[in-house]
């Protein structure tokens, strides 16, 4: 499950003309040289902020991440963390974002309102509240993370290390792109399918979008010439 058709079309064009996403040729840390680089610093104006948040939103608003039953539909998460520092917008983004888009339901059910965020601090404060954990405590809580890419998992495992730590129970995983191309020569799978492997079946791991919307979606955003070069690059080095 990904974000909703209209989500994507109200995103992905935000994201091309705020140079977030971009086109040309980028050599990436693992050395392989891409046709597209994704800047999710850029990602600060309001207008992006409402598009990027919205999209998250959908994707948590639609099973595995909500159940239904007779008509009313249940979050199976109590808390959206956000790991420091690019987490920290997106996790409190997108709880507001889910809440306004309760609020305009024809028949508003609430379906959001015991919702919370959390993010954690770099360094633990020895003050006042203490603890490096700000907003709601994790402790026996189910916890989606989110955030902007995965690339070689640290971050993942490091957010899942503090909740674990926290007490909190590991319910789920939403980054903004899934670039579905191996992690290396020799591990098949993407990062995002080597995070669903490590966390396990249960634990379900999405994207908002991937590389296949760009193809898909973009021809005339972007021109076929660099359609093209997505699709060379994604025979090249797509992931299982």
């Amino acid at each position: 499950m990904s974000a909703a058709p209209e989500q994507k079309a109200a995103l992905l064009p935000l994201l091309i003309s705020n140079k977030v996403l971009s086109f040309g040729t980028y050599t990436l840390k693992s050395g392989r040289e891409s046709p597209y680089f994704f800047t999710s610093s850029l990602l600060h104006t309001a207008p992006l902020l409402r598009a990027t948040s919205a999209a998250y939103a959908s994707v948590l608003s639609s099973p595995p991440f909500t159940s239904t039953e007779n008509g009313t539909t249940t979050p199976t998460f109590d808390i959206i963390f956000g790991p420091a520092y690019k987490g920290i917008p997106i996790c409190a983004a997108v709880v507001n974002e889910l809440a306004v888009r309760d609020s305009l339901a024809a028949k508003p059910q609430g379906t959001w309102d015991n919702v919370s965020y959390s993010f954690n601090r770099k360094e633990a404060k020895d003050h006042g509240e203490g603890g490096n954990i700000v907003g709601a405590p994790l402790k026996g809580k189910r916890v989606v993370i989110v955030d902007d890419v995965i690339t070689a998992g640290t971050a993942l495992r490091e957010a899942v290390g503090i909740i674990e730590k926290e007490g909190g129970i590991v319910a789920g995983v939403v980054v903004l792109l899934d670039r579905e191309e191996r992690v290396s020569e020799s591990e098949v799978k993407s990062a995002v399918g080597c995070a669903q492997r490590d966390l396990g079946e249960k634990v379900p791991v999405r994207a908002v979008i991937g590389l296949h919307d760009l193809i898909e979606k973009l021809g005339g955003e972007i021109g076929e010439k660099e359609v093209e070069r997505l699709k060379d690059y994604r025979a090249r080095y797509g992931a299982e």
